[in-house]
């Protein structure tokens, strides 16, 4: 169960959700600019909500365009009282979604936290490193040696004498001197040993020890059963996503985790097998990669919609 956000956090997020619609509008001037950093600069819970609303923005869809068409072409006072009624039921919208279900509170106030397409590494004081693939949040307890992954995907490497734990939804892990990737999904944990043995404690079952190049699926009922592992395949690591012999629909579904918007493909095109190592901090290239790799087109209304299709024929190019 989710906690209840104070009343006072209600109001923090709910104003930065405000700031975010009318910036988002395209109607903000150098009044609203300054008066937004002054909010920001008067509060360090300001300043936390404004970082993670833009970081949770990316998960709206359609509301800049809406606001943008109820305030375009409209001269002042008009222009303002139009945006002033847009606000009243857009802020409502992020508001209630930061504080609703579709956003828990856990993750909202994470201690650590990455956007789509975002990677994150961090060196802890005994030497260990941890990392945090795109779309993610961690709770840190240091002094307890323990992290909590809420969201998305994370990556441990221990080199002190001291195990960390990580707790996850379906289990916990205890790892000392081993590097283990930690992947969180709707359905299950995926737990896999880059070098090391990591102890996994499923919510049901008897516990049991991962070796190097195995890895294993956690869900509410227990574990599943151990699988082989490649430790080159979580290139995300090093900034790359990698695929051997992939079908491309699966690797198109991970590449979407990275890029903001839709991405948007043809049932044809599932089936068509790609290998190749990509680099993440520019999908759109990954993309235009495929392309020239492989009998598809990239079609983009904009840069956040974009579908492939199969490739037409030389023969239907040729018509006319």
């Amino acid at each position: 169960m989710h906690a209840v956000p104070s009343s006072e956090a209600r109001e923090v997020a709910r104003a930065a959700a405000q700031w975010l619609a009318l910036l988002e509008s395209g109607a903000a001037n150098e009044d609203d600019h300054t008066r937004l950093q002054n909010w920001r600069n008067s509060s360090c819970s300001h300043e936390s909500a404004w970082q993670k609303a833009q970081l949770l923005r990316q998960r709206f869809s359609g509301l800049p365009t809406a606001l943008a068409m109820a305030t375009l072409d409209r001269p002042d006072p008009a222009r303002r009282a139009v945006l002033t009624r847009a606000l009243g039921l857009a802020a409502l919208v992020p508001a209630t979604w930061l504080l609703g279900r579709q956003l828990p509170l856990d993750v909202w106030r994470a201690d650590l936290q990455t956007g789509i397409g975002e990677h994150k590494r961090l060196s802890l004081a005994d030497g260990s490193t941890l990392q945090l693939n795109t779309d993610s949040a961690v709770n840190a307890d240091l002094g307890a040696r323990q992290l909590t992954l809420v969201r998305g995907e994370m990556a441990l490497k221990v080199l002190g004498s001291a195990a960390l734990t990580i707790q996850a939804p379906y289990g916990r892990l205890s790892v000392g001197r081993s590097e283990v990737c930690v992947r969180l999904t709707e359905r299950d944990c995926r737990v896999s040993v880059v070098s090391g043995s990591v102890q996994v404690q499923p919510l049901r079952g008897p516990q049991l020890v991962l070796r190097e190049g195995q890895q294993i699926r956690l869900q509410a009922s227990g574990a599943g059963p151990v699988d082989a592992f490649d430790a080159l395949l979580p290139g995300w690591r090093e900034g790359v996503l990698m695929a051997q012999n992939l079908p491309l629909g699966d690797f198109l579904r991970d590449l979407s985790r990275y890029r903001q918007g839709l991405l948007r493909w043809d049932p044809a095109l599932e089936s068509l097998r790609i290998t190749g190592s990509f680099r993440l901090d520019n999908t759109d290239r990954v993309l235009s990669l495929l392309a020239a790799s492989l009998p598809l087109e990239v079609h983009s209304r904009t840069r956040y919609w974009v579908t492939l299709v199969p490739q037409e024929s030389a023969s239907r190019k040729n018509i006319g």
